[in-house]
């Protein structure tokens, strides 16, 4: 039975034991390592990736200190998404394609107000950065 989005490994070197997780807009997926068979416009809702406490470290700095992103080194079969046909197959119904913007414009809202507020956690921060930064690019 399908059960939703499930905890993956670390989406640099697929060590299961992960320290966090970051939650992204669709439009991360092409972005990343190994991406070109998934119609990224089929995601419904987030994508999430997950990283160990070894390599969370080298994305913290990257993101904040370097401004580079990790993404196109994150293999998306380590990502956790839902696809709309996961839907149809469930409720065996065709529904139409999703619309990105909601999800899209609350994630950039919440971004801002992260990067605005003083006592901001790393990991929200660089979630903050990184869906701005894609969100700039599409």
């Amino acid at each position: 039975m399908y059960t939703g989005k499930t905890e993956q490994p670390c989406c640099l070197c697929d060590d299961p034991e992960t320290a966090v997780r970051l939650d992204l807009p669709p439009r991360a997926v092409p972005e990343m390592k190994h991406s070109g068979a998934i119609a990224w416009q089929d995601i419904v809702g987030e994508v999430s990736i997950h990283f160990c406490a070894n390599d969370w470290e080298l994305v913290r700095e990257l993101v904040l200190d370097m401004g580079m992103s990790p993404l196109s080194r994150c293999n998306v079969a380590r990502a956790s998404f839902d696809l709309r046909e996961d839907f149809e197959a469930l409720l065996n119904d065709v529904r139409d394609e999703p619309d990105h913007g909601p999800v899209e414009r609350r994630m950039l809202e919440e971004s801002e107000a992260t990067l605005s507020a003083d006592d901001a956690e790393d990991p929200a921060r660089v979630q903050a950065r990184l869906v701005q930064w894609t969100l700039a690019e599409g």
